[in-house]
C-alpha cells in the first residue's frame, strides 16, 4: 500500500511538472506572437515589451554584441526607421521548451516580407521569469543572407 501511494505522488508530482512546463511554455510562444504583432502593425515600443527592461539585456546578431534595453531599442529604431525596412515579420519553426523553472529557451526561424527582398534567419532566445512576466534576456539571431 505504501508502495502504490509512493507511486501515486511520483506520478502527480511528475505531473504537475509537465504541465506547469507546457503552460509557461505556451505563455512564452504568446508572448514571441504578440512581438510579431506589433512589429507588423509597425510598433517597435510595443515589439520591444518582449525583452527585459535591463542593462543586463543582450542582442547579438552580425558579429555585433548590444547591451541593455535602451541599445537595442536604438539598433532596431535605427535599422527599421520606415514601415519599408520593417516589412512584414514572421516567425516559423517556433519551438519554446523549458530548461530551468524560471527559464526556457526559444528557439526558430524568421523573415522579413518586404517589396524587394525576403531577409530571414533563425534565432535562439533565453526567456526568463521576471517579476513582470517572461522576458527575453538574451537574443542570438542570425541572418542567412
Amino acid at each position: 500500500m505504501r508502495r502504490i501511494l509512493l507511486l501515486c505522488l511520483l506520478w502527480l508530482a511528475t505531473f504537475g511538472i509537465v504541465a506547469f512546463s507546457q503552460e509557461n511554455e505556451k505563455t512564452i510562444e504568446k508572448i514571441l506572437l504578440a512581438q510579431v504583432a506589433a512589429w507588423n502593425a509597425g510598433d517597435i515600443e510595443g515589439y520591444m515589451k518582449g525583452y527585459w527592461n535591463s542593462d543586463s539585456t543582450v542582442f547579438v546578431s552580425g558579429g555585433n554584441l548590444t547591451r541593455g534595453y535602451g541599445g537595442v531599442l536604438s539598433r532596431y529604431k535605427k535599422s527599421y526607421n520606415t514601415p519599408e525596412k520593417m516589412g512584414k515579420l514572421e516567425f516559423a519553426e517556433l519551438q519554446v521548451r523549458m530548461i530551468a523553472q524560471s527559464l526556457g529557451v526559444a528557439t526558430g526561424v524568421w523573415r522579413l516580407h518586404r517589396a524587394n527582398d525576403q531577409p530571414w534567419g533563425r534565432f535562439t532566445l533565453l526567456v526568463e521569469k521576471k517579476p513582470e512576466g517572461w522576458r527575453i534576456v538574451h537574443d542570438h539571431t542570425s541572418s542567412a543572407n
